[in-house]
């Protein structure tokens, strides 16, 4: 698709990235993003939950603060009841108020499968935006979200995981990315995304290419919930991990030995995943000291960016 011209959009479809931005004035610019899905765990509360925290993600990668927000709901009302809905729309309206922002409304269609997102607007300083393409040469990769939630949601929908593990799961899916934001934005970094449905490999491949770099990644280093690498193992994979590595597979090497699983998970779809920060490597210790203190236990160094490049990832093995 053909992007938009105009002297104040930042961001847009040109080059693709989290949300778009455009400068309303020069000390002010407003970052939107919209983001919706299929239930991802059973309780209605907790999907929409994760499903807020979810869309809310992509304006905190941008250094932004969401300001207001609006529901996006597809629904089987005669299907499922209204109790159920009102349900997912109390998690979403309580993760939107933890975040700070002001849900504002939003829309409503009938449909046979249920889906819930949020349209999102946040605002930020256009001297302070942070992009997926401004990583450069030497700079550390940390990842403040452990990766397997695709395959734990695959086990979960065939019932193997219990009453605790499913508890979680959905907890570190709502869990927001604000403070981990705050943190970036104080220490100063050249670049960040979030890992999503395109798997951390996807999304690490979008910002080399974007920063016009290439990358790569210690797999030892890289931090993966409990149960995901056996899980990965037996063989639980989402669909959407297979179309990752088939996408990008021609972009990757790796060296070294490797656990397959490992690999996988690599590929594997998040929801609501972990920061990508492309910080430079004098501030990576304090980045790291930073996040661990405001509870992002698991944030890791999981890699580094090369020089010059056309986004190829090389992935080290033992």
């Amino acid at each position: 698709m053909k992007g938009f011209e105009h002297p104040d959009l930042l961001v847009g479809c040109g080059v693709p990235d989290d949300a778009g931005v455009f400068r309303v004035r020069p000390d002010l610019a407003l970052v939107q993003t919209v983001d919706f899905f299929t239930p991802v765990v059973d309780d209605p509360y907790q999907f929409g939950q994760i499903a807020a925290a979810n869309a809310l993600s992509d304006i905190y990668t941008m250094g932004a603060k969401p300001i207001t927000a609006l529901n996006l709901v597809a629904f089987p009302v005669c299907k499922l009841g209204t109790d159920t809905l009102k349900a997912i729309l109390q998690g979403g309206s309580d993760k939107v108020a933890e975040s700070g922002a002001v849900l504002l409304g939003g829309h409503s269609v009938e449909d046979e499968e249920p889906k819930y997102g949020l349209a999102v607007t946040g605002t930020v300083h256009p001297d302070k935006l942070i992009t997926n393409s401004g990583a450069v040469e030497g700079d550390r990769l940390v990842l403040t979200k452990p990766l397997g939630t695709g395959v734990l949601v695959t086990a979960l929908k065939g019932g193997l995981l219990s009453p605790d593990e499913e508890d979680a799961l959905a907890g570190g899916m709502a869990a927001l990315n604000a403070a981990a934001a705050k943190v970036m934005c104080r220490v100063g970094v050249h670049a960040c995304t979030d890992i999503t449905g395109f798997g951390l490999l996807g999304h690490l491949r979008e910002m080399a290419v974007n920063s016009g770099a290439d990358a790569e990644v210690d797999l030892a280093s890289v931090p993966f919930l409990p149960r995901a690498e056996e899980l990965a193992e037996e063989g639980l994979l989402p669909a959407g991990a297979y179309r990752n590595r088939e996408h990008i597979e021609e972009h990757i090497e790796i060296r070294g030995k490797a656990v397959q699983a490992s690999l996988d998970l690599l590929f594997d779809p998040q929801t609501s995943g972990g920061l990508l920060i492309s910080v430079p490597a004098e501030r990576s210790e304090q980045l790291l000291a930073e996040l661990r203190r405001a509870e992002a236990a698991d944030a890791r160094v999981i890699g580094c960016i090369h020089g010059s490049g056309s986004g190829q990832i090389l992935v080290k093995g033992v």
